[in-house]
């Protein structure tokens, strides 16, 4: 609802003449009336106006340095409004001071960067890279400012300024009747949720206590048509203190001018509703809700507007508003028909909203077993990675202790003063058991020098020589050895 009251300023955008138009006199008799002498006020602050739209702050500081220059302000006292929506009132661009088109430069350079950082950010958000760009929406979002030359302000930049704000300020009320629709289906939605989750007898009390409230809302004094003669004598005889049958619509309308601009804007004119509003609404009562007494000074807004502004430049003149106090609608109105009596919504348009809500909860619920799915299946990832950096570190552990037992030197172990290496005693085991196995030479060479003996002495018998030479090669060798054994 902040959006919407933003808005009330009546066409910022466009530089209206209200800059430079003086109120209109009062024309009434003094005798009967009395109204506060005005002083002469001191010079306020610009207020902070904001439009609702996303580029609201480099609207109006735009305007803030257009102002300052005094050509364009000539211009545009002089230029009609179908002239500024066409465009015209843009080309005077060309002839503003070259410190205003400097700062202007300034102000489009800073606009792009922030709307490219607020995009990129917002395809971070739903998603990054995985999810597919669109860029003609992208693009939609510079519509009001020239993006293929983002360093100078040009005329082209001013023209689009105009054309994208008036229509997004023209869209603005059919953008909330949407906005406050899906808010009542959301809510009756929530409430029919709720009452299943309950027993019989606690849905029948629950219905009841709704129908209770629903009563109490509707019961409430009649409210006048707005911007009726039946409304505006009310506001004042009841807000400014005067007497009915003194109302005069010049002198109501010069004195709800707040700003003295010679124009109601839409804010003004929303500040006339708040004693019908009264009528229906408390924020102290249970059964009435502040969000939809909002929507209802905004139907009223808009239902003066569009019978008032014949213009349809978001502001009531005088001229316009005198015209209109002449008309049978204001003399003689129908009556008003308040929320309650005109359902947001028809009962197709609800079943299209659930329906809609449960294929958002299937799509939920069907991304998040897949996010479950895949959480499983990193999960086993990580499982196998682990197991996977055990057997690693055991490895590597077992490669430690080997290289260790061959770097080491052994120790030593002294016999006779001679150092001789220790053996392992796996090899020391081998080592006699070849031993075992291999004969003894000085038995061998002792069994062949009796073998030798015993044929010498056949020999010597059978009268045959018995020369050392007479041996078989390589055991000659050996006999000689075995001579030389003490």
């Amino acid at each position: 609802m902040c959006l919407s009251r933003a808005l009330l300023t009546g066409w910022v955008l466009l530089l209206v003449q209200v800059l430079c138009l003086e109120a209109v006199p009062i024309s009434m008799d003094k005798t009967k009336v009395h109204v506060p002498e005005k002083r002469e006020p001191e010079e306020p602050p610009a207020a902070s106006v904001d439009t609702g739209l996303h580029y609201d702050r480099y609207l109006r500081e735009v305007i803030d340095f257009l102002e300052k220059d005094q050509h364009f302000r000539e211009k545009l006292h002089n230029t009609d409004m179908e002239d500024i929506k066409q465009g015209k009132l843009a080309k005077e661009l060309d002839f503003v001071s070259h410190h205003v088109r400097t700062k202007l430069d300034e102000l489009k350079r800073q606009e792009v960067n922030r709307l490219r950082t607020l995009i990129k950010a917002k395809q971070d958000l739903e998603g990054g890279n995985d999810i597919a760009v669109d860029h003609q929406a992208l693009l939609k979002q510079f519509e009001y400012l020239n993006h293929n030359n983002p360093h100078t302000f040009e005329v082209d930049d001013l023209d689009r300024l105009i054309k994208s704000a008036t229509n997004d300020l023209e869209n603005f009320d059919k953008d909330r009747h949407e906005e406050f629709k899906q808010y009542e289906m959301t809510k009756d939605h929530d409430r029919r949720e709720h009452l299943k989750t309950l027993d019989d007898d606690e849905r029948k009390k629950e219905e009841e206590h709704y129908d209770e409230l629903r009563k109490k809302h509707a019961d409430h004094p009649k409210v006048n048509h707005p911007g009726s003669q039946n409304q505006l004598k009310e506001v004042w005889e009841e807000a400014d203190g005067l007497d009915p049958e003194d109302f005069d619509p010049k002198t109501f309308f010069n004195l709800h001018d707040s700003n003295g601009d010679g124009y109601f804007d839409e804010q003004e004119l929303e500040a006339l509703f708040t004693k019908e509003l009264e009528k229906i609404y408390d924020p102290t009562n249970e059964e009435d809700d502040m969000v939809e007494m909002e929507e209802e000074r905004l139907r009223m807004r808009e239902h003066v507007m569009n019978e008032v502004d014949s213009n349809n430049d978001r502001l009531v003149s005088l001229d316009e508003f005198l015209v209109a106090t002449k008309k049978k609608e204001f003399l003689e109105p129908d009556s008003w028909e308040t929320l309650e009596q005109n359902q947001a919504y028809t009962d197709e348009e609800m079943r299209e909203f659930e329906d809609h809500l449960v294929q958002q909860e299937q799509d939920l619920s069907e991304k998040s077993f897949d996010l479950q799915k895949q959480r499983d299946d990193l999960e086993k990832q990580q499982e196998q990675l682990n197991a996977q950096k055990i057997e690693l570190q055991q490895a590597v552990e077992h490669m430690e202790r080997l290289k260790s037992q061959k770097i080491e030197p052994p120790p030593e172990v002294h016999v006779e003063g001679n150092a001789i290496p220790e053996v392992h005693a796996v090899d020391n085991q081998l080592h006699h058991e070849q031993e075992a196995q291999q004969p003894d030479p000085q038995n061998t060479l002792q069994e062949h020098h009796e073998q030798q003996q015993q044929h010498h002495q056949n020999l010597a018998q059978q009268g045959l020589p018995q020369a050392r030479h007479d041996l078989p090669p390589g055991h000659q060798e050996a006999a000689q050895g075995l001579h030389n054994v003490p």
